[in-house]
Parts: structure tokens; sequence; C-alpha cells
């Protein structure tokens, strides 16, 4: 009765935690942007290509369209816009009539009038809320009180990587000890709105610290040795033109190892301690080595199975620079030896390392948490 009224009290701990993140500011607000611009919904009734150029794959020119606002103040209102086309198939958006766009609206210093129209996107931000909605559902659907609990840790990590971790760096705080203070937090948070403050999620965030620590030291170790420069992540240099030197790229890159490892090594973690402590409950003699082997034997199957996850939950993002090595005949050792594909191999290996790290220890940790006498 008494751990259900901590968990009780914990779980309330974090839902105004998560309240005050939602609204905490990140100090990079733009005033002047929001004073000036509405961002909203429309639809697009007509366009006109006659000034768009194409050669071969690549698009250049502009759209003119004719759009009618979804949302916001001006909704209704139809306006004459435009849509920019630099010849980057990445970004560049090649817009039809029917298609839902999200919109930017410069408008004049009293706001009653638009003064340009920009057609930056599709409109995707409903359809997001949606599926969101749906996890959302099925979670709570499928496992009840849990599932809430579940989503509830979801949202925080979520806002505390957003609203803390990103401004953090964005300010030049020492990204390694910032992202490691940010996941033990997170981590501990998880788990313990999961498995509650009980033997088990103990035995969870101990070996799940364990092994993000473990990780975090090989990310810098061999980030060190492979001299991968923090650079190759998307946008990195495009900070660095905006202004932000200070930034520590390659720390951060070495940060993002780690944090993009820790989810699969809290699964490993939880996965041994709750079997432990099932062990435990069917058979309370057990000693510590007897408990220590049993989890060593538990985590080998994990183990087999999660050394690959990583590969799998990597793998499909750089499929296309493979390809295009592959379709240039490019030697193996050549590509091996690339910024990218070293930067891809480092994240894949050290997190996997990470992920057989982690079950030795938590198997050692349960076995004297679970052996002594409460």
């Amino acid at each position: 009765m008494r751990n259900r009224r901590i968990n009780l009290f914990f779980v309330i701990i974090i839902s105004v935690l998560t309240l005050i993140l939602i609204f905490l500011p990140t100090g990079f607000e733009n005033p002047s942007i929001l004073e000036s611009t509405f961002r909203e919904k429309a639809i697009v009734l007509k366009v006109d290509n006659a000034d768009l150029q194409t050669h071969a794959v690549v698009t250049t020119g502009s759209q003119k369209l004719l759009m009618q606002i979804q949302s916001g103040s001006f909704k209704g209102d139809t306006v004459s816009g435009y849509n920019i086309l630099m010849g980057q198939k990445k970004i560049d958006k090649v817009f039809e009539k029917g298609d839902e766009v999200f919109v930017v609206l410069k408008i004049n210093k009293s706001g009653d009038q638009i003064i340009s129209a920009r057609a930056d996107d599709y409109y995707r931000i409903h359809i997001e809320l949606i599926l969101f909605g749906l996890f959302a559902l099925f979670l709570i659907a499928f496992a009840g009180l849990t599932g809430f609990k579940a989503l509830l840790s979801f949202v925080f990590t979520a806002l505390a990587i957003w609203k803390v971790l990103i401004p953090l760096f964005l300010k030049g705080y020492s990204p390694v000890p910032v992202a490691l203070v940010i996941l033990f937090i997170t981590t501990g948070v998880i788990i313990l709105l999961i498995s509650g403050f009980s033997r088990k999620g103990l035995v969870a965030v101990c070996g799940s610290l364990a092994g993000i620590a473990l990780t975090s030291f090989l990310a810098l170790l061999f980030g060190d040795w492979f001299r991968v420069p923090g650079t190759i992540m998307d946008f990195s240099e495009t900070l660095l033109y905006s202004g932000f030197t200070q930034l520590k790229l390659t720390d951060i890159f070495l940060s993002g190892i780690f944090i993009s490892a820790a989810g699969a090594v809290m699964d490993v973690a939880m996965d041994i301690a709750a079997a432990q402590n099932e062990l435990i409950e069917k058979k309370p003699g057990m000693g510590v080595r007897e408990l220590m082997l049993s989890g060593f034997n538990i985590a080998y199957p994990v183990i087999g199975t999660m050394t690959t996850t990583l590969l799998f939950a990597y793998s499909g993002g750089f499929i296309f620079i493979f390809m295009a090595f592959m379709a240039k005949g490019t030697p193996i050792d050549t590509i091996f030896n690339t910024n990218y594909i070293a930067g891809e191999v480092l994240n894949t290996l050290v997190g996997s390392f990470g992920l057989v790290l982690v079950a030795p220890a938590t198997a050692i940790i349960g076995g004297y948490v679970y052996t002594r006498k409460p």
C-alpha cells in the first residue's frame, strides 16, 4: 500500500514536470518572426508552372499559386502566393491543385492584411497528430495504467530533449556531461514510472545507467581514434554558418551515439531485471551466485538478438549512400574509410557493444540486490 502511494505520487510529480516543460521557453524563440508572420494551413486552388524549368531530373524556378487559407484569423481568404524551387530535390516541392500546404503569411504592421504568401511545404501537422493519437490510444487500450505511464514517460523524454538538451547544446554547454545527465534523469523516470519503486526498478535503473556509462566511455574512446568530425551530421555546417561557431560538433556527434543506444540499453536491463525478479519470487532461497548465473543464461539469447537491433535501426539511414558508392563501383575499403560511413560504423558498433555490456552488468547487480534481505 505504501509503495502504491509512492508510485502514484511519482506519477503526479512527473505529470507536473511534463506540464512545466511544455510551457518552458527554450530561449531561442524569435518574437519578431511571430509578430510579422503567420503560419497557416491552406489548400491550393490553382497552379501556374510557366516559370518552371526542368533540366534532366532537376526542376528550378517558381510556381505561382492561388490558395485558400484554412486556419487562423485569415481563414476563408483567397491569396496569391509562390513556391520557389532551388534545384535541390530533398527540399523542393512541386504543388498541384488540391494539395494541402503549410503557408507562411507575411502581414502588415496592423496585422489585418497579407503582404505575401509562400507555400513552405505540404501540411502534415494534422496527420502527425492523428498518428500520435492512435499511438496513445492503442498504448493505453492495450496496457491500461502501465500504458498511460509509458505514454507519460514518452512525452516527458521528448520534452526533455527538445526543451532542455537541445537548448543547452546550442548555448555551448559541454555536450557529453549534458547528455549524460539528461539520459540518467530520463532513464530513471522511464523505468521507475513503469516498474515503480521496487527492487526490479532499482536493478533496471542501475543496470541501464551502467550500460549508458560504458557506452559513453566507448564512444569517447573510439571516437578519438576514429577521428570522425561532427560535421558529418546533417545541418551541422548550417549551424556554424548561422553564427553558432562555439558548438562542439564532434562532442555532439559522440553524445548522439550513446543517446541513440540508451533505449535499447534500457530494454535489455529491464528484461534481465524482470526475469531475475520472477525467479527470486518463485524460488526465494536462491543465492547470489545462482541468481547471477541465471541472469547470464537469460542474457545470452537477449544479447543474441539485440546485437543486430541497432544495425537494423540505423541501416535505413545509410542505404542510399551505400547504393551511391556501389553504383560507382567504389572499392569496399574506400567506402568504409570515408568519414560518413566510419561514423555510422562507430555509431552502430559502439551502441551494440553497450548492449552486450549492460547484460552482465544488470545480472551482477540483480544477483546482489535481489538476494539481500528487505
